[in-house]
């Protein structure tokens, strides 16, 4: 029984890093999970549909993915507490195609979506993540604070009766304005008096309450849109099966299935570094993938994580997957019963909310460590803030990356140098104990390490204190064995490993085996590997 209990826990929480902070499931819990579920989906609404008219769709296309999204990966995801559904990362790019194509060639596209991320998911590649540096995931952290910020200046627009679109302004505004302090200061200060109800939820309660006893004219989730639809049903996207349509949804299927995973996955280390959760990550691609497989065949739009409401979800105390079942559940309840009740709640409400998770999210203690940590450190970090805002959260994620790995491989290859000193063992030789790693980087530095015309006619290069890592460096050694040999001078080649012996093709025979000789592989392709240097 005790077995059945700790899997069922597992199963609520996740994998937990201290196994003495491992949750259980208690009333208390289940009950402020709920709350917070509830939370989390009030503040989905608006932002559904709002992504949904950004793609050019019906506003159920947006509300039915966040459901089914939200459903499917808060029952399989990799991260307990994660909140997924429609985002807007995704609706900017599916907006040419909705318009060129129309809504059908977009589900399937979905669907195609999800078979790569369930492929990236089955091949592991969630482990990737792994290699996105501490300053991109700041700047990933800042930026989509930026954007979620910006997203929400929206909410101070309307449109007229000709339909021409403005800020608002006079009464109207200063009303929104208030009202917007006023939740922002209900959760605030809901946490010093009581933690039994999630902040958001209190404002957004108190604000819509206040609105509706003095009839505050001001705008409503209902000015967005009608809520009120049925179940979603299963039915095929139509579009002709042939050749045609895949070269046209193919493209927009792969940066969907990209911006969403690497969203996803950074949204799920951000949230296992605040619950104390690991591992995951090819698990959350799956759930990921098979949660844009089946909304595509209900007519949604596809959808990943949301830093903004699983911020609202940690933060109000959601912690097991009873959240995210809860949040989607409510919101579908919200469409099939409830949509006259939750079109009353006024926009700043949710407008408040969303400018506390901005205030939440933004990583402030950056600006500060900004003029401690390395020039290139905060380059980066300031880059992927930017390229977040101006362009969208992959290509940001791709540029601080290369950004950070041509940093490290300059700094490496700065670390090459040489200890020259008369062999021991070899009369009259001379000694170069490399240090250092040998790389495409750090060849150019290696080249120069070596006095070929005042060196003696035996020289020995000692490669223990280093590493050859790619094709560069083995190209490295031959053209260096290869000047030696052109003045008439012998070289051994020492301490390499078995790749290199057999990789060297022209200077292999200069190789001096010895019984501490290092075992690693290298990075060479297949002109290297077949003595084609």
């Amino acid at each position: 029984m005790r077995s059945v209990q700790d899997r069922l826990n597992r199963f609520w929480f996740g994998n937990s890093i201290n196994a003495a902070n491992r949750q259980v499931m208690t009333k208390a819990q289940a009950s402020t999970d709920l709350l917070s579920g509830f939370t989390v989906s009030l503040a989905l609404v608006p932002e559904a549909v709002a992504f949904a008219f950004v793609a050019g769709l019906a506003p159920l296309a947006g509300l039915y993915a966040a459901f089914i999204v939200g459903l499917v990966t808060a029952l399989t995801g990799g991260r307990p507490g994660m909140i997924s559904g429609a985002t807007g990362a995704l609706a900017v790019v599916m907006v040419s195609l909705v318009a060129s194509h129309g809504p059908q060639y977009l589900f399937a596209t979905v669907v195609l979506m999800g078979l790569l991320q369930l492929l990236a998911g089955a091949l592991r590649w969630g482990k990737f993540i792994r290699m996105v540096p501490h300053p991109v995931m700041l700047g990933f952290v800042n930026g989509l604070a930026i954007v979620i910020g910006i997203a929400q200046l929206e909410q101070f627009k309307t449109v007229d009766d000709n339909g021409v679109s403005g800020w608002l302004a006079g009464a109207q505004l200063y009303t929104t304005l208030a009202l917007v302090v006023l939740t922002m200061l209900v959760i605030w200060l809901t946490p010093k008096l009581t933690k039994r109800v999630p902040a958001p939820l209190m404002a957004i309660g108190l604000v819509t309450g206040f609105v509706l006893a003095f009839d505050i004219h001001v705008p409503r989730v209902g000015d967005l849109a009608s809520l009120a639809g049925g179940l979603p049903s299963f039915v095929l996207p139509d579009v002709p099966l042939s050749f045609e349509t895949l070269q046209i949804i193919l493209p927009y299927a792969i940066i969907l299935a990209a911006i969403g995973l690497i969203e996803s996955l950074l949204t799920l280390n951000l949230v296992g570094e605040m619950t104390e959760q690991r591992g995951g990550a090819s698990q959350e691609c799956l759930a990921q993938g098979t949660s844009n497989l089946v909304t595509g065949f209900f007519a949604g739009m596809g959808g990943c994580a949301m830093i903004g409401q699983s911020m609202i979800n940690i933060k109000s105390g959601g912690r097991s997957r009873l959240a995210g079942i809860s949040a989607a559940l409510f919101l579908l309840s919200y469409i099939l019963f409830a949509a006259s009740y939750i079109e009353l709640i006024p926009i700043a409400a949710l407008t408040g909310v969303m400018f506390m998770v901005v205030i939440g999210t933004f990583a402030w203690t950056s600006l500060k460590t900004l003029r401690r940590v390395p020039r290139a450190d905060a380059l980066v970090t300031i880059a992927v803030t930017i390229v977040t805002v101006w362009q969208d959260l992959a290509i940001a994620v791709v540029v601080g990356v290369i950004m950070s790995a041509l940093v490290y491989a300059w700094n490496a290859a700065k670390r090459i140098n040489a200890s020259v000193r008369p062999s021991q063992r070899e009369a009259g030789a001379l000694v170069y104990e490399i240090n250092g790693p040998l790389f495409f980087g750090s060849i150019t530095a290696f080249m120069a390490l070596f006095k070929i015309e005042d060196d003696p006619d035996a020289v020995i290069i000692d490669f223990a204190n280093s590493r050859v890592v790619d094709q560069s460096a083995l190209q490295a050694i031959e053209d260096i064995a290869a000047k030696y040999d052109s003045v008439g001078k012998r070289v051994m080649l020492r301490h390499l490993s078995r790749d290199c012996h057999a990789l060297l093709s022209r200077s292999g025979q200069l190789i001096v085996d010895s019984d501490d000789d290092p075992h690693y592989g290298i990075a060479a392709d297949y002109g290297v590997q077949t003595g084609r240097l």
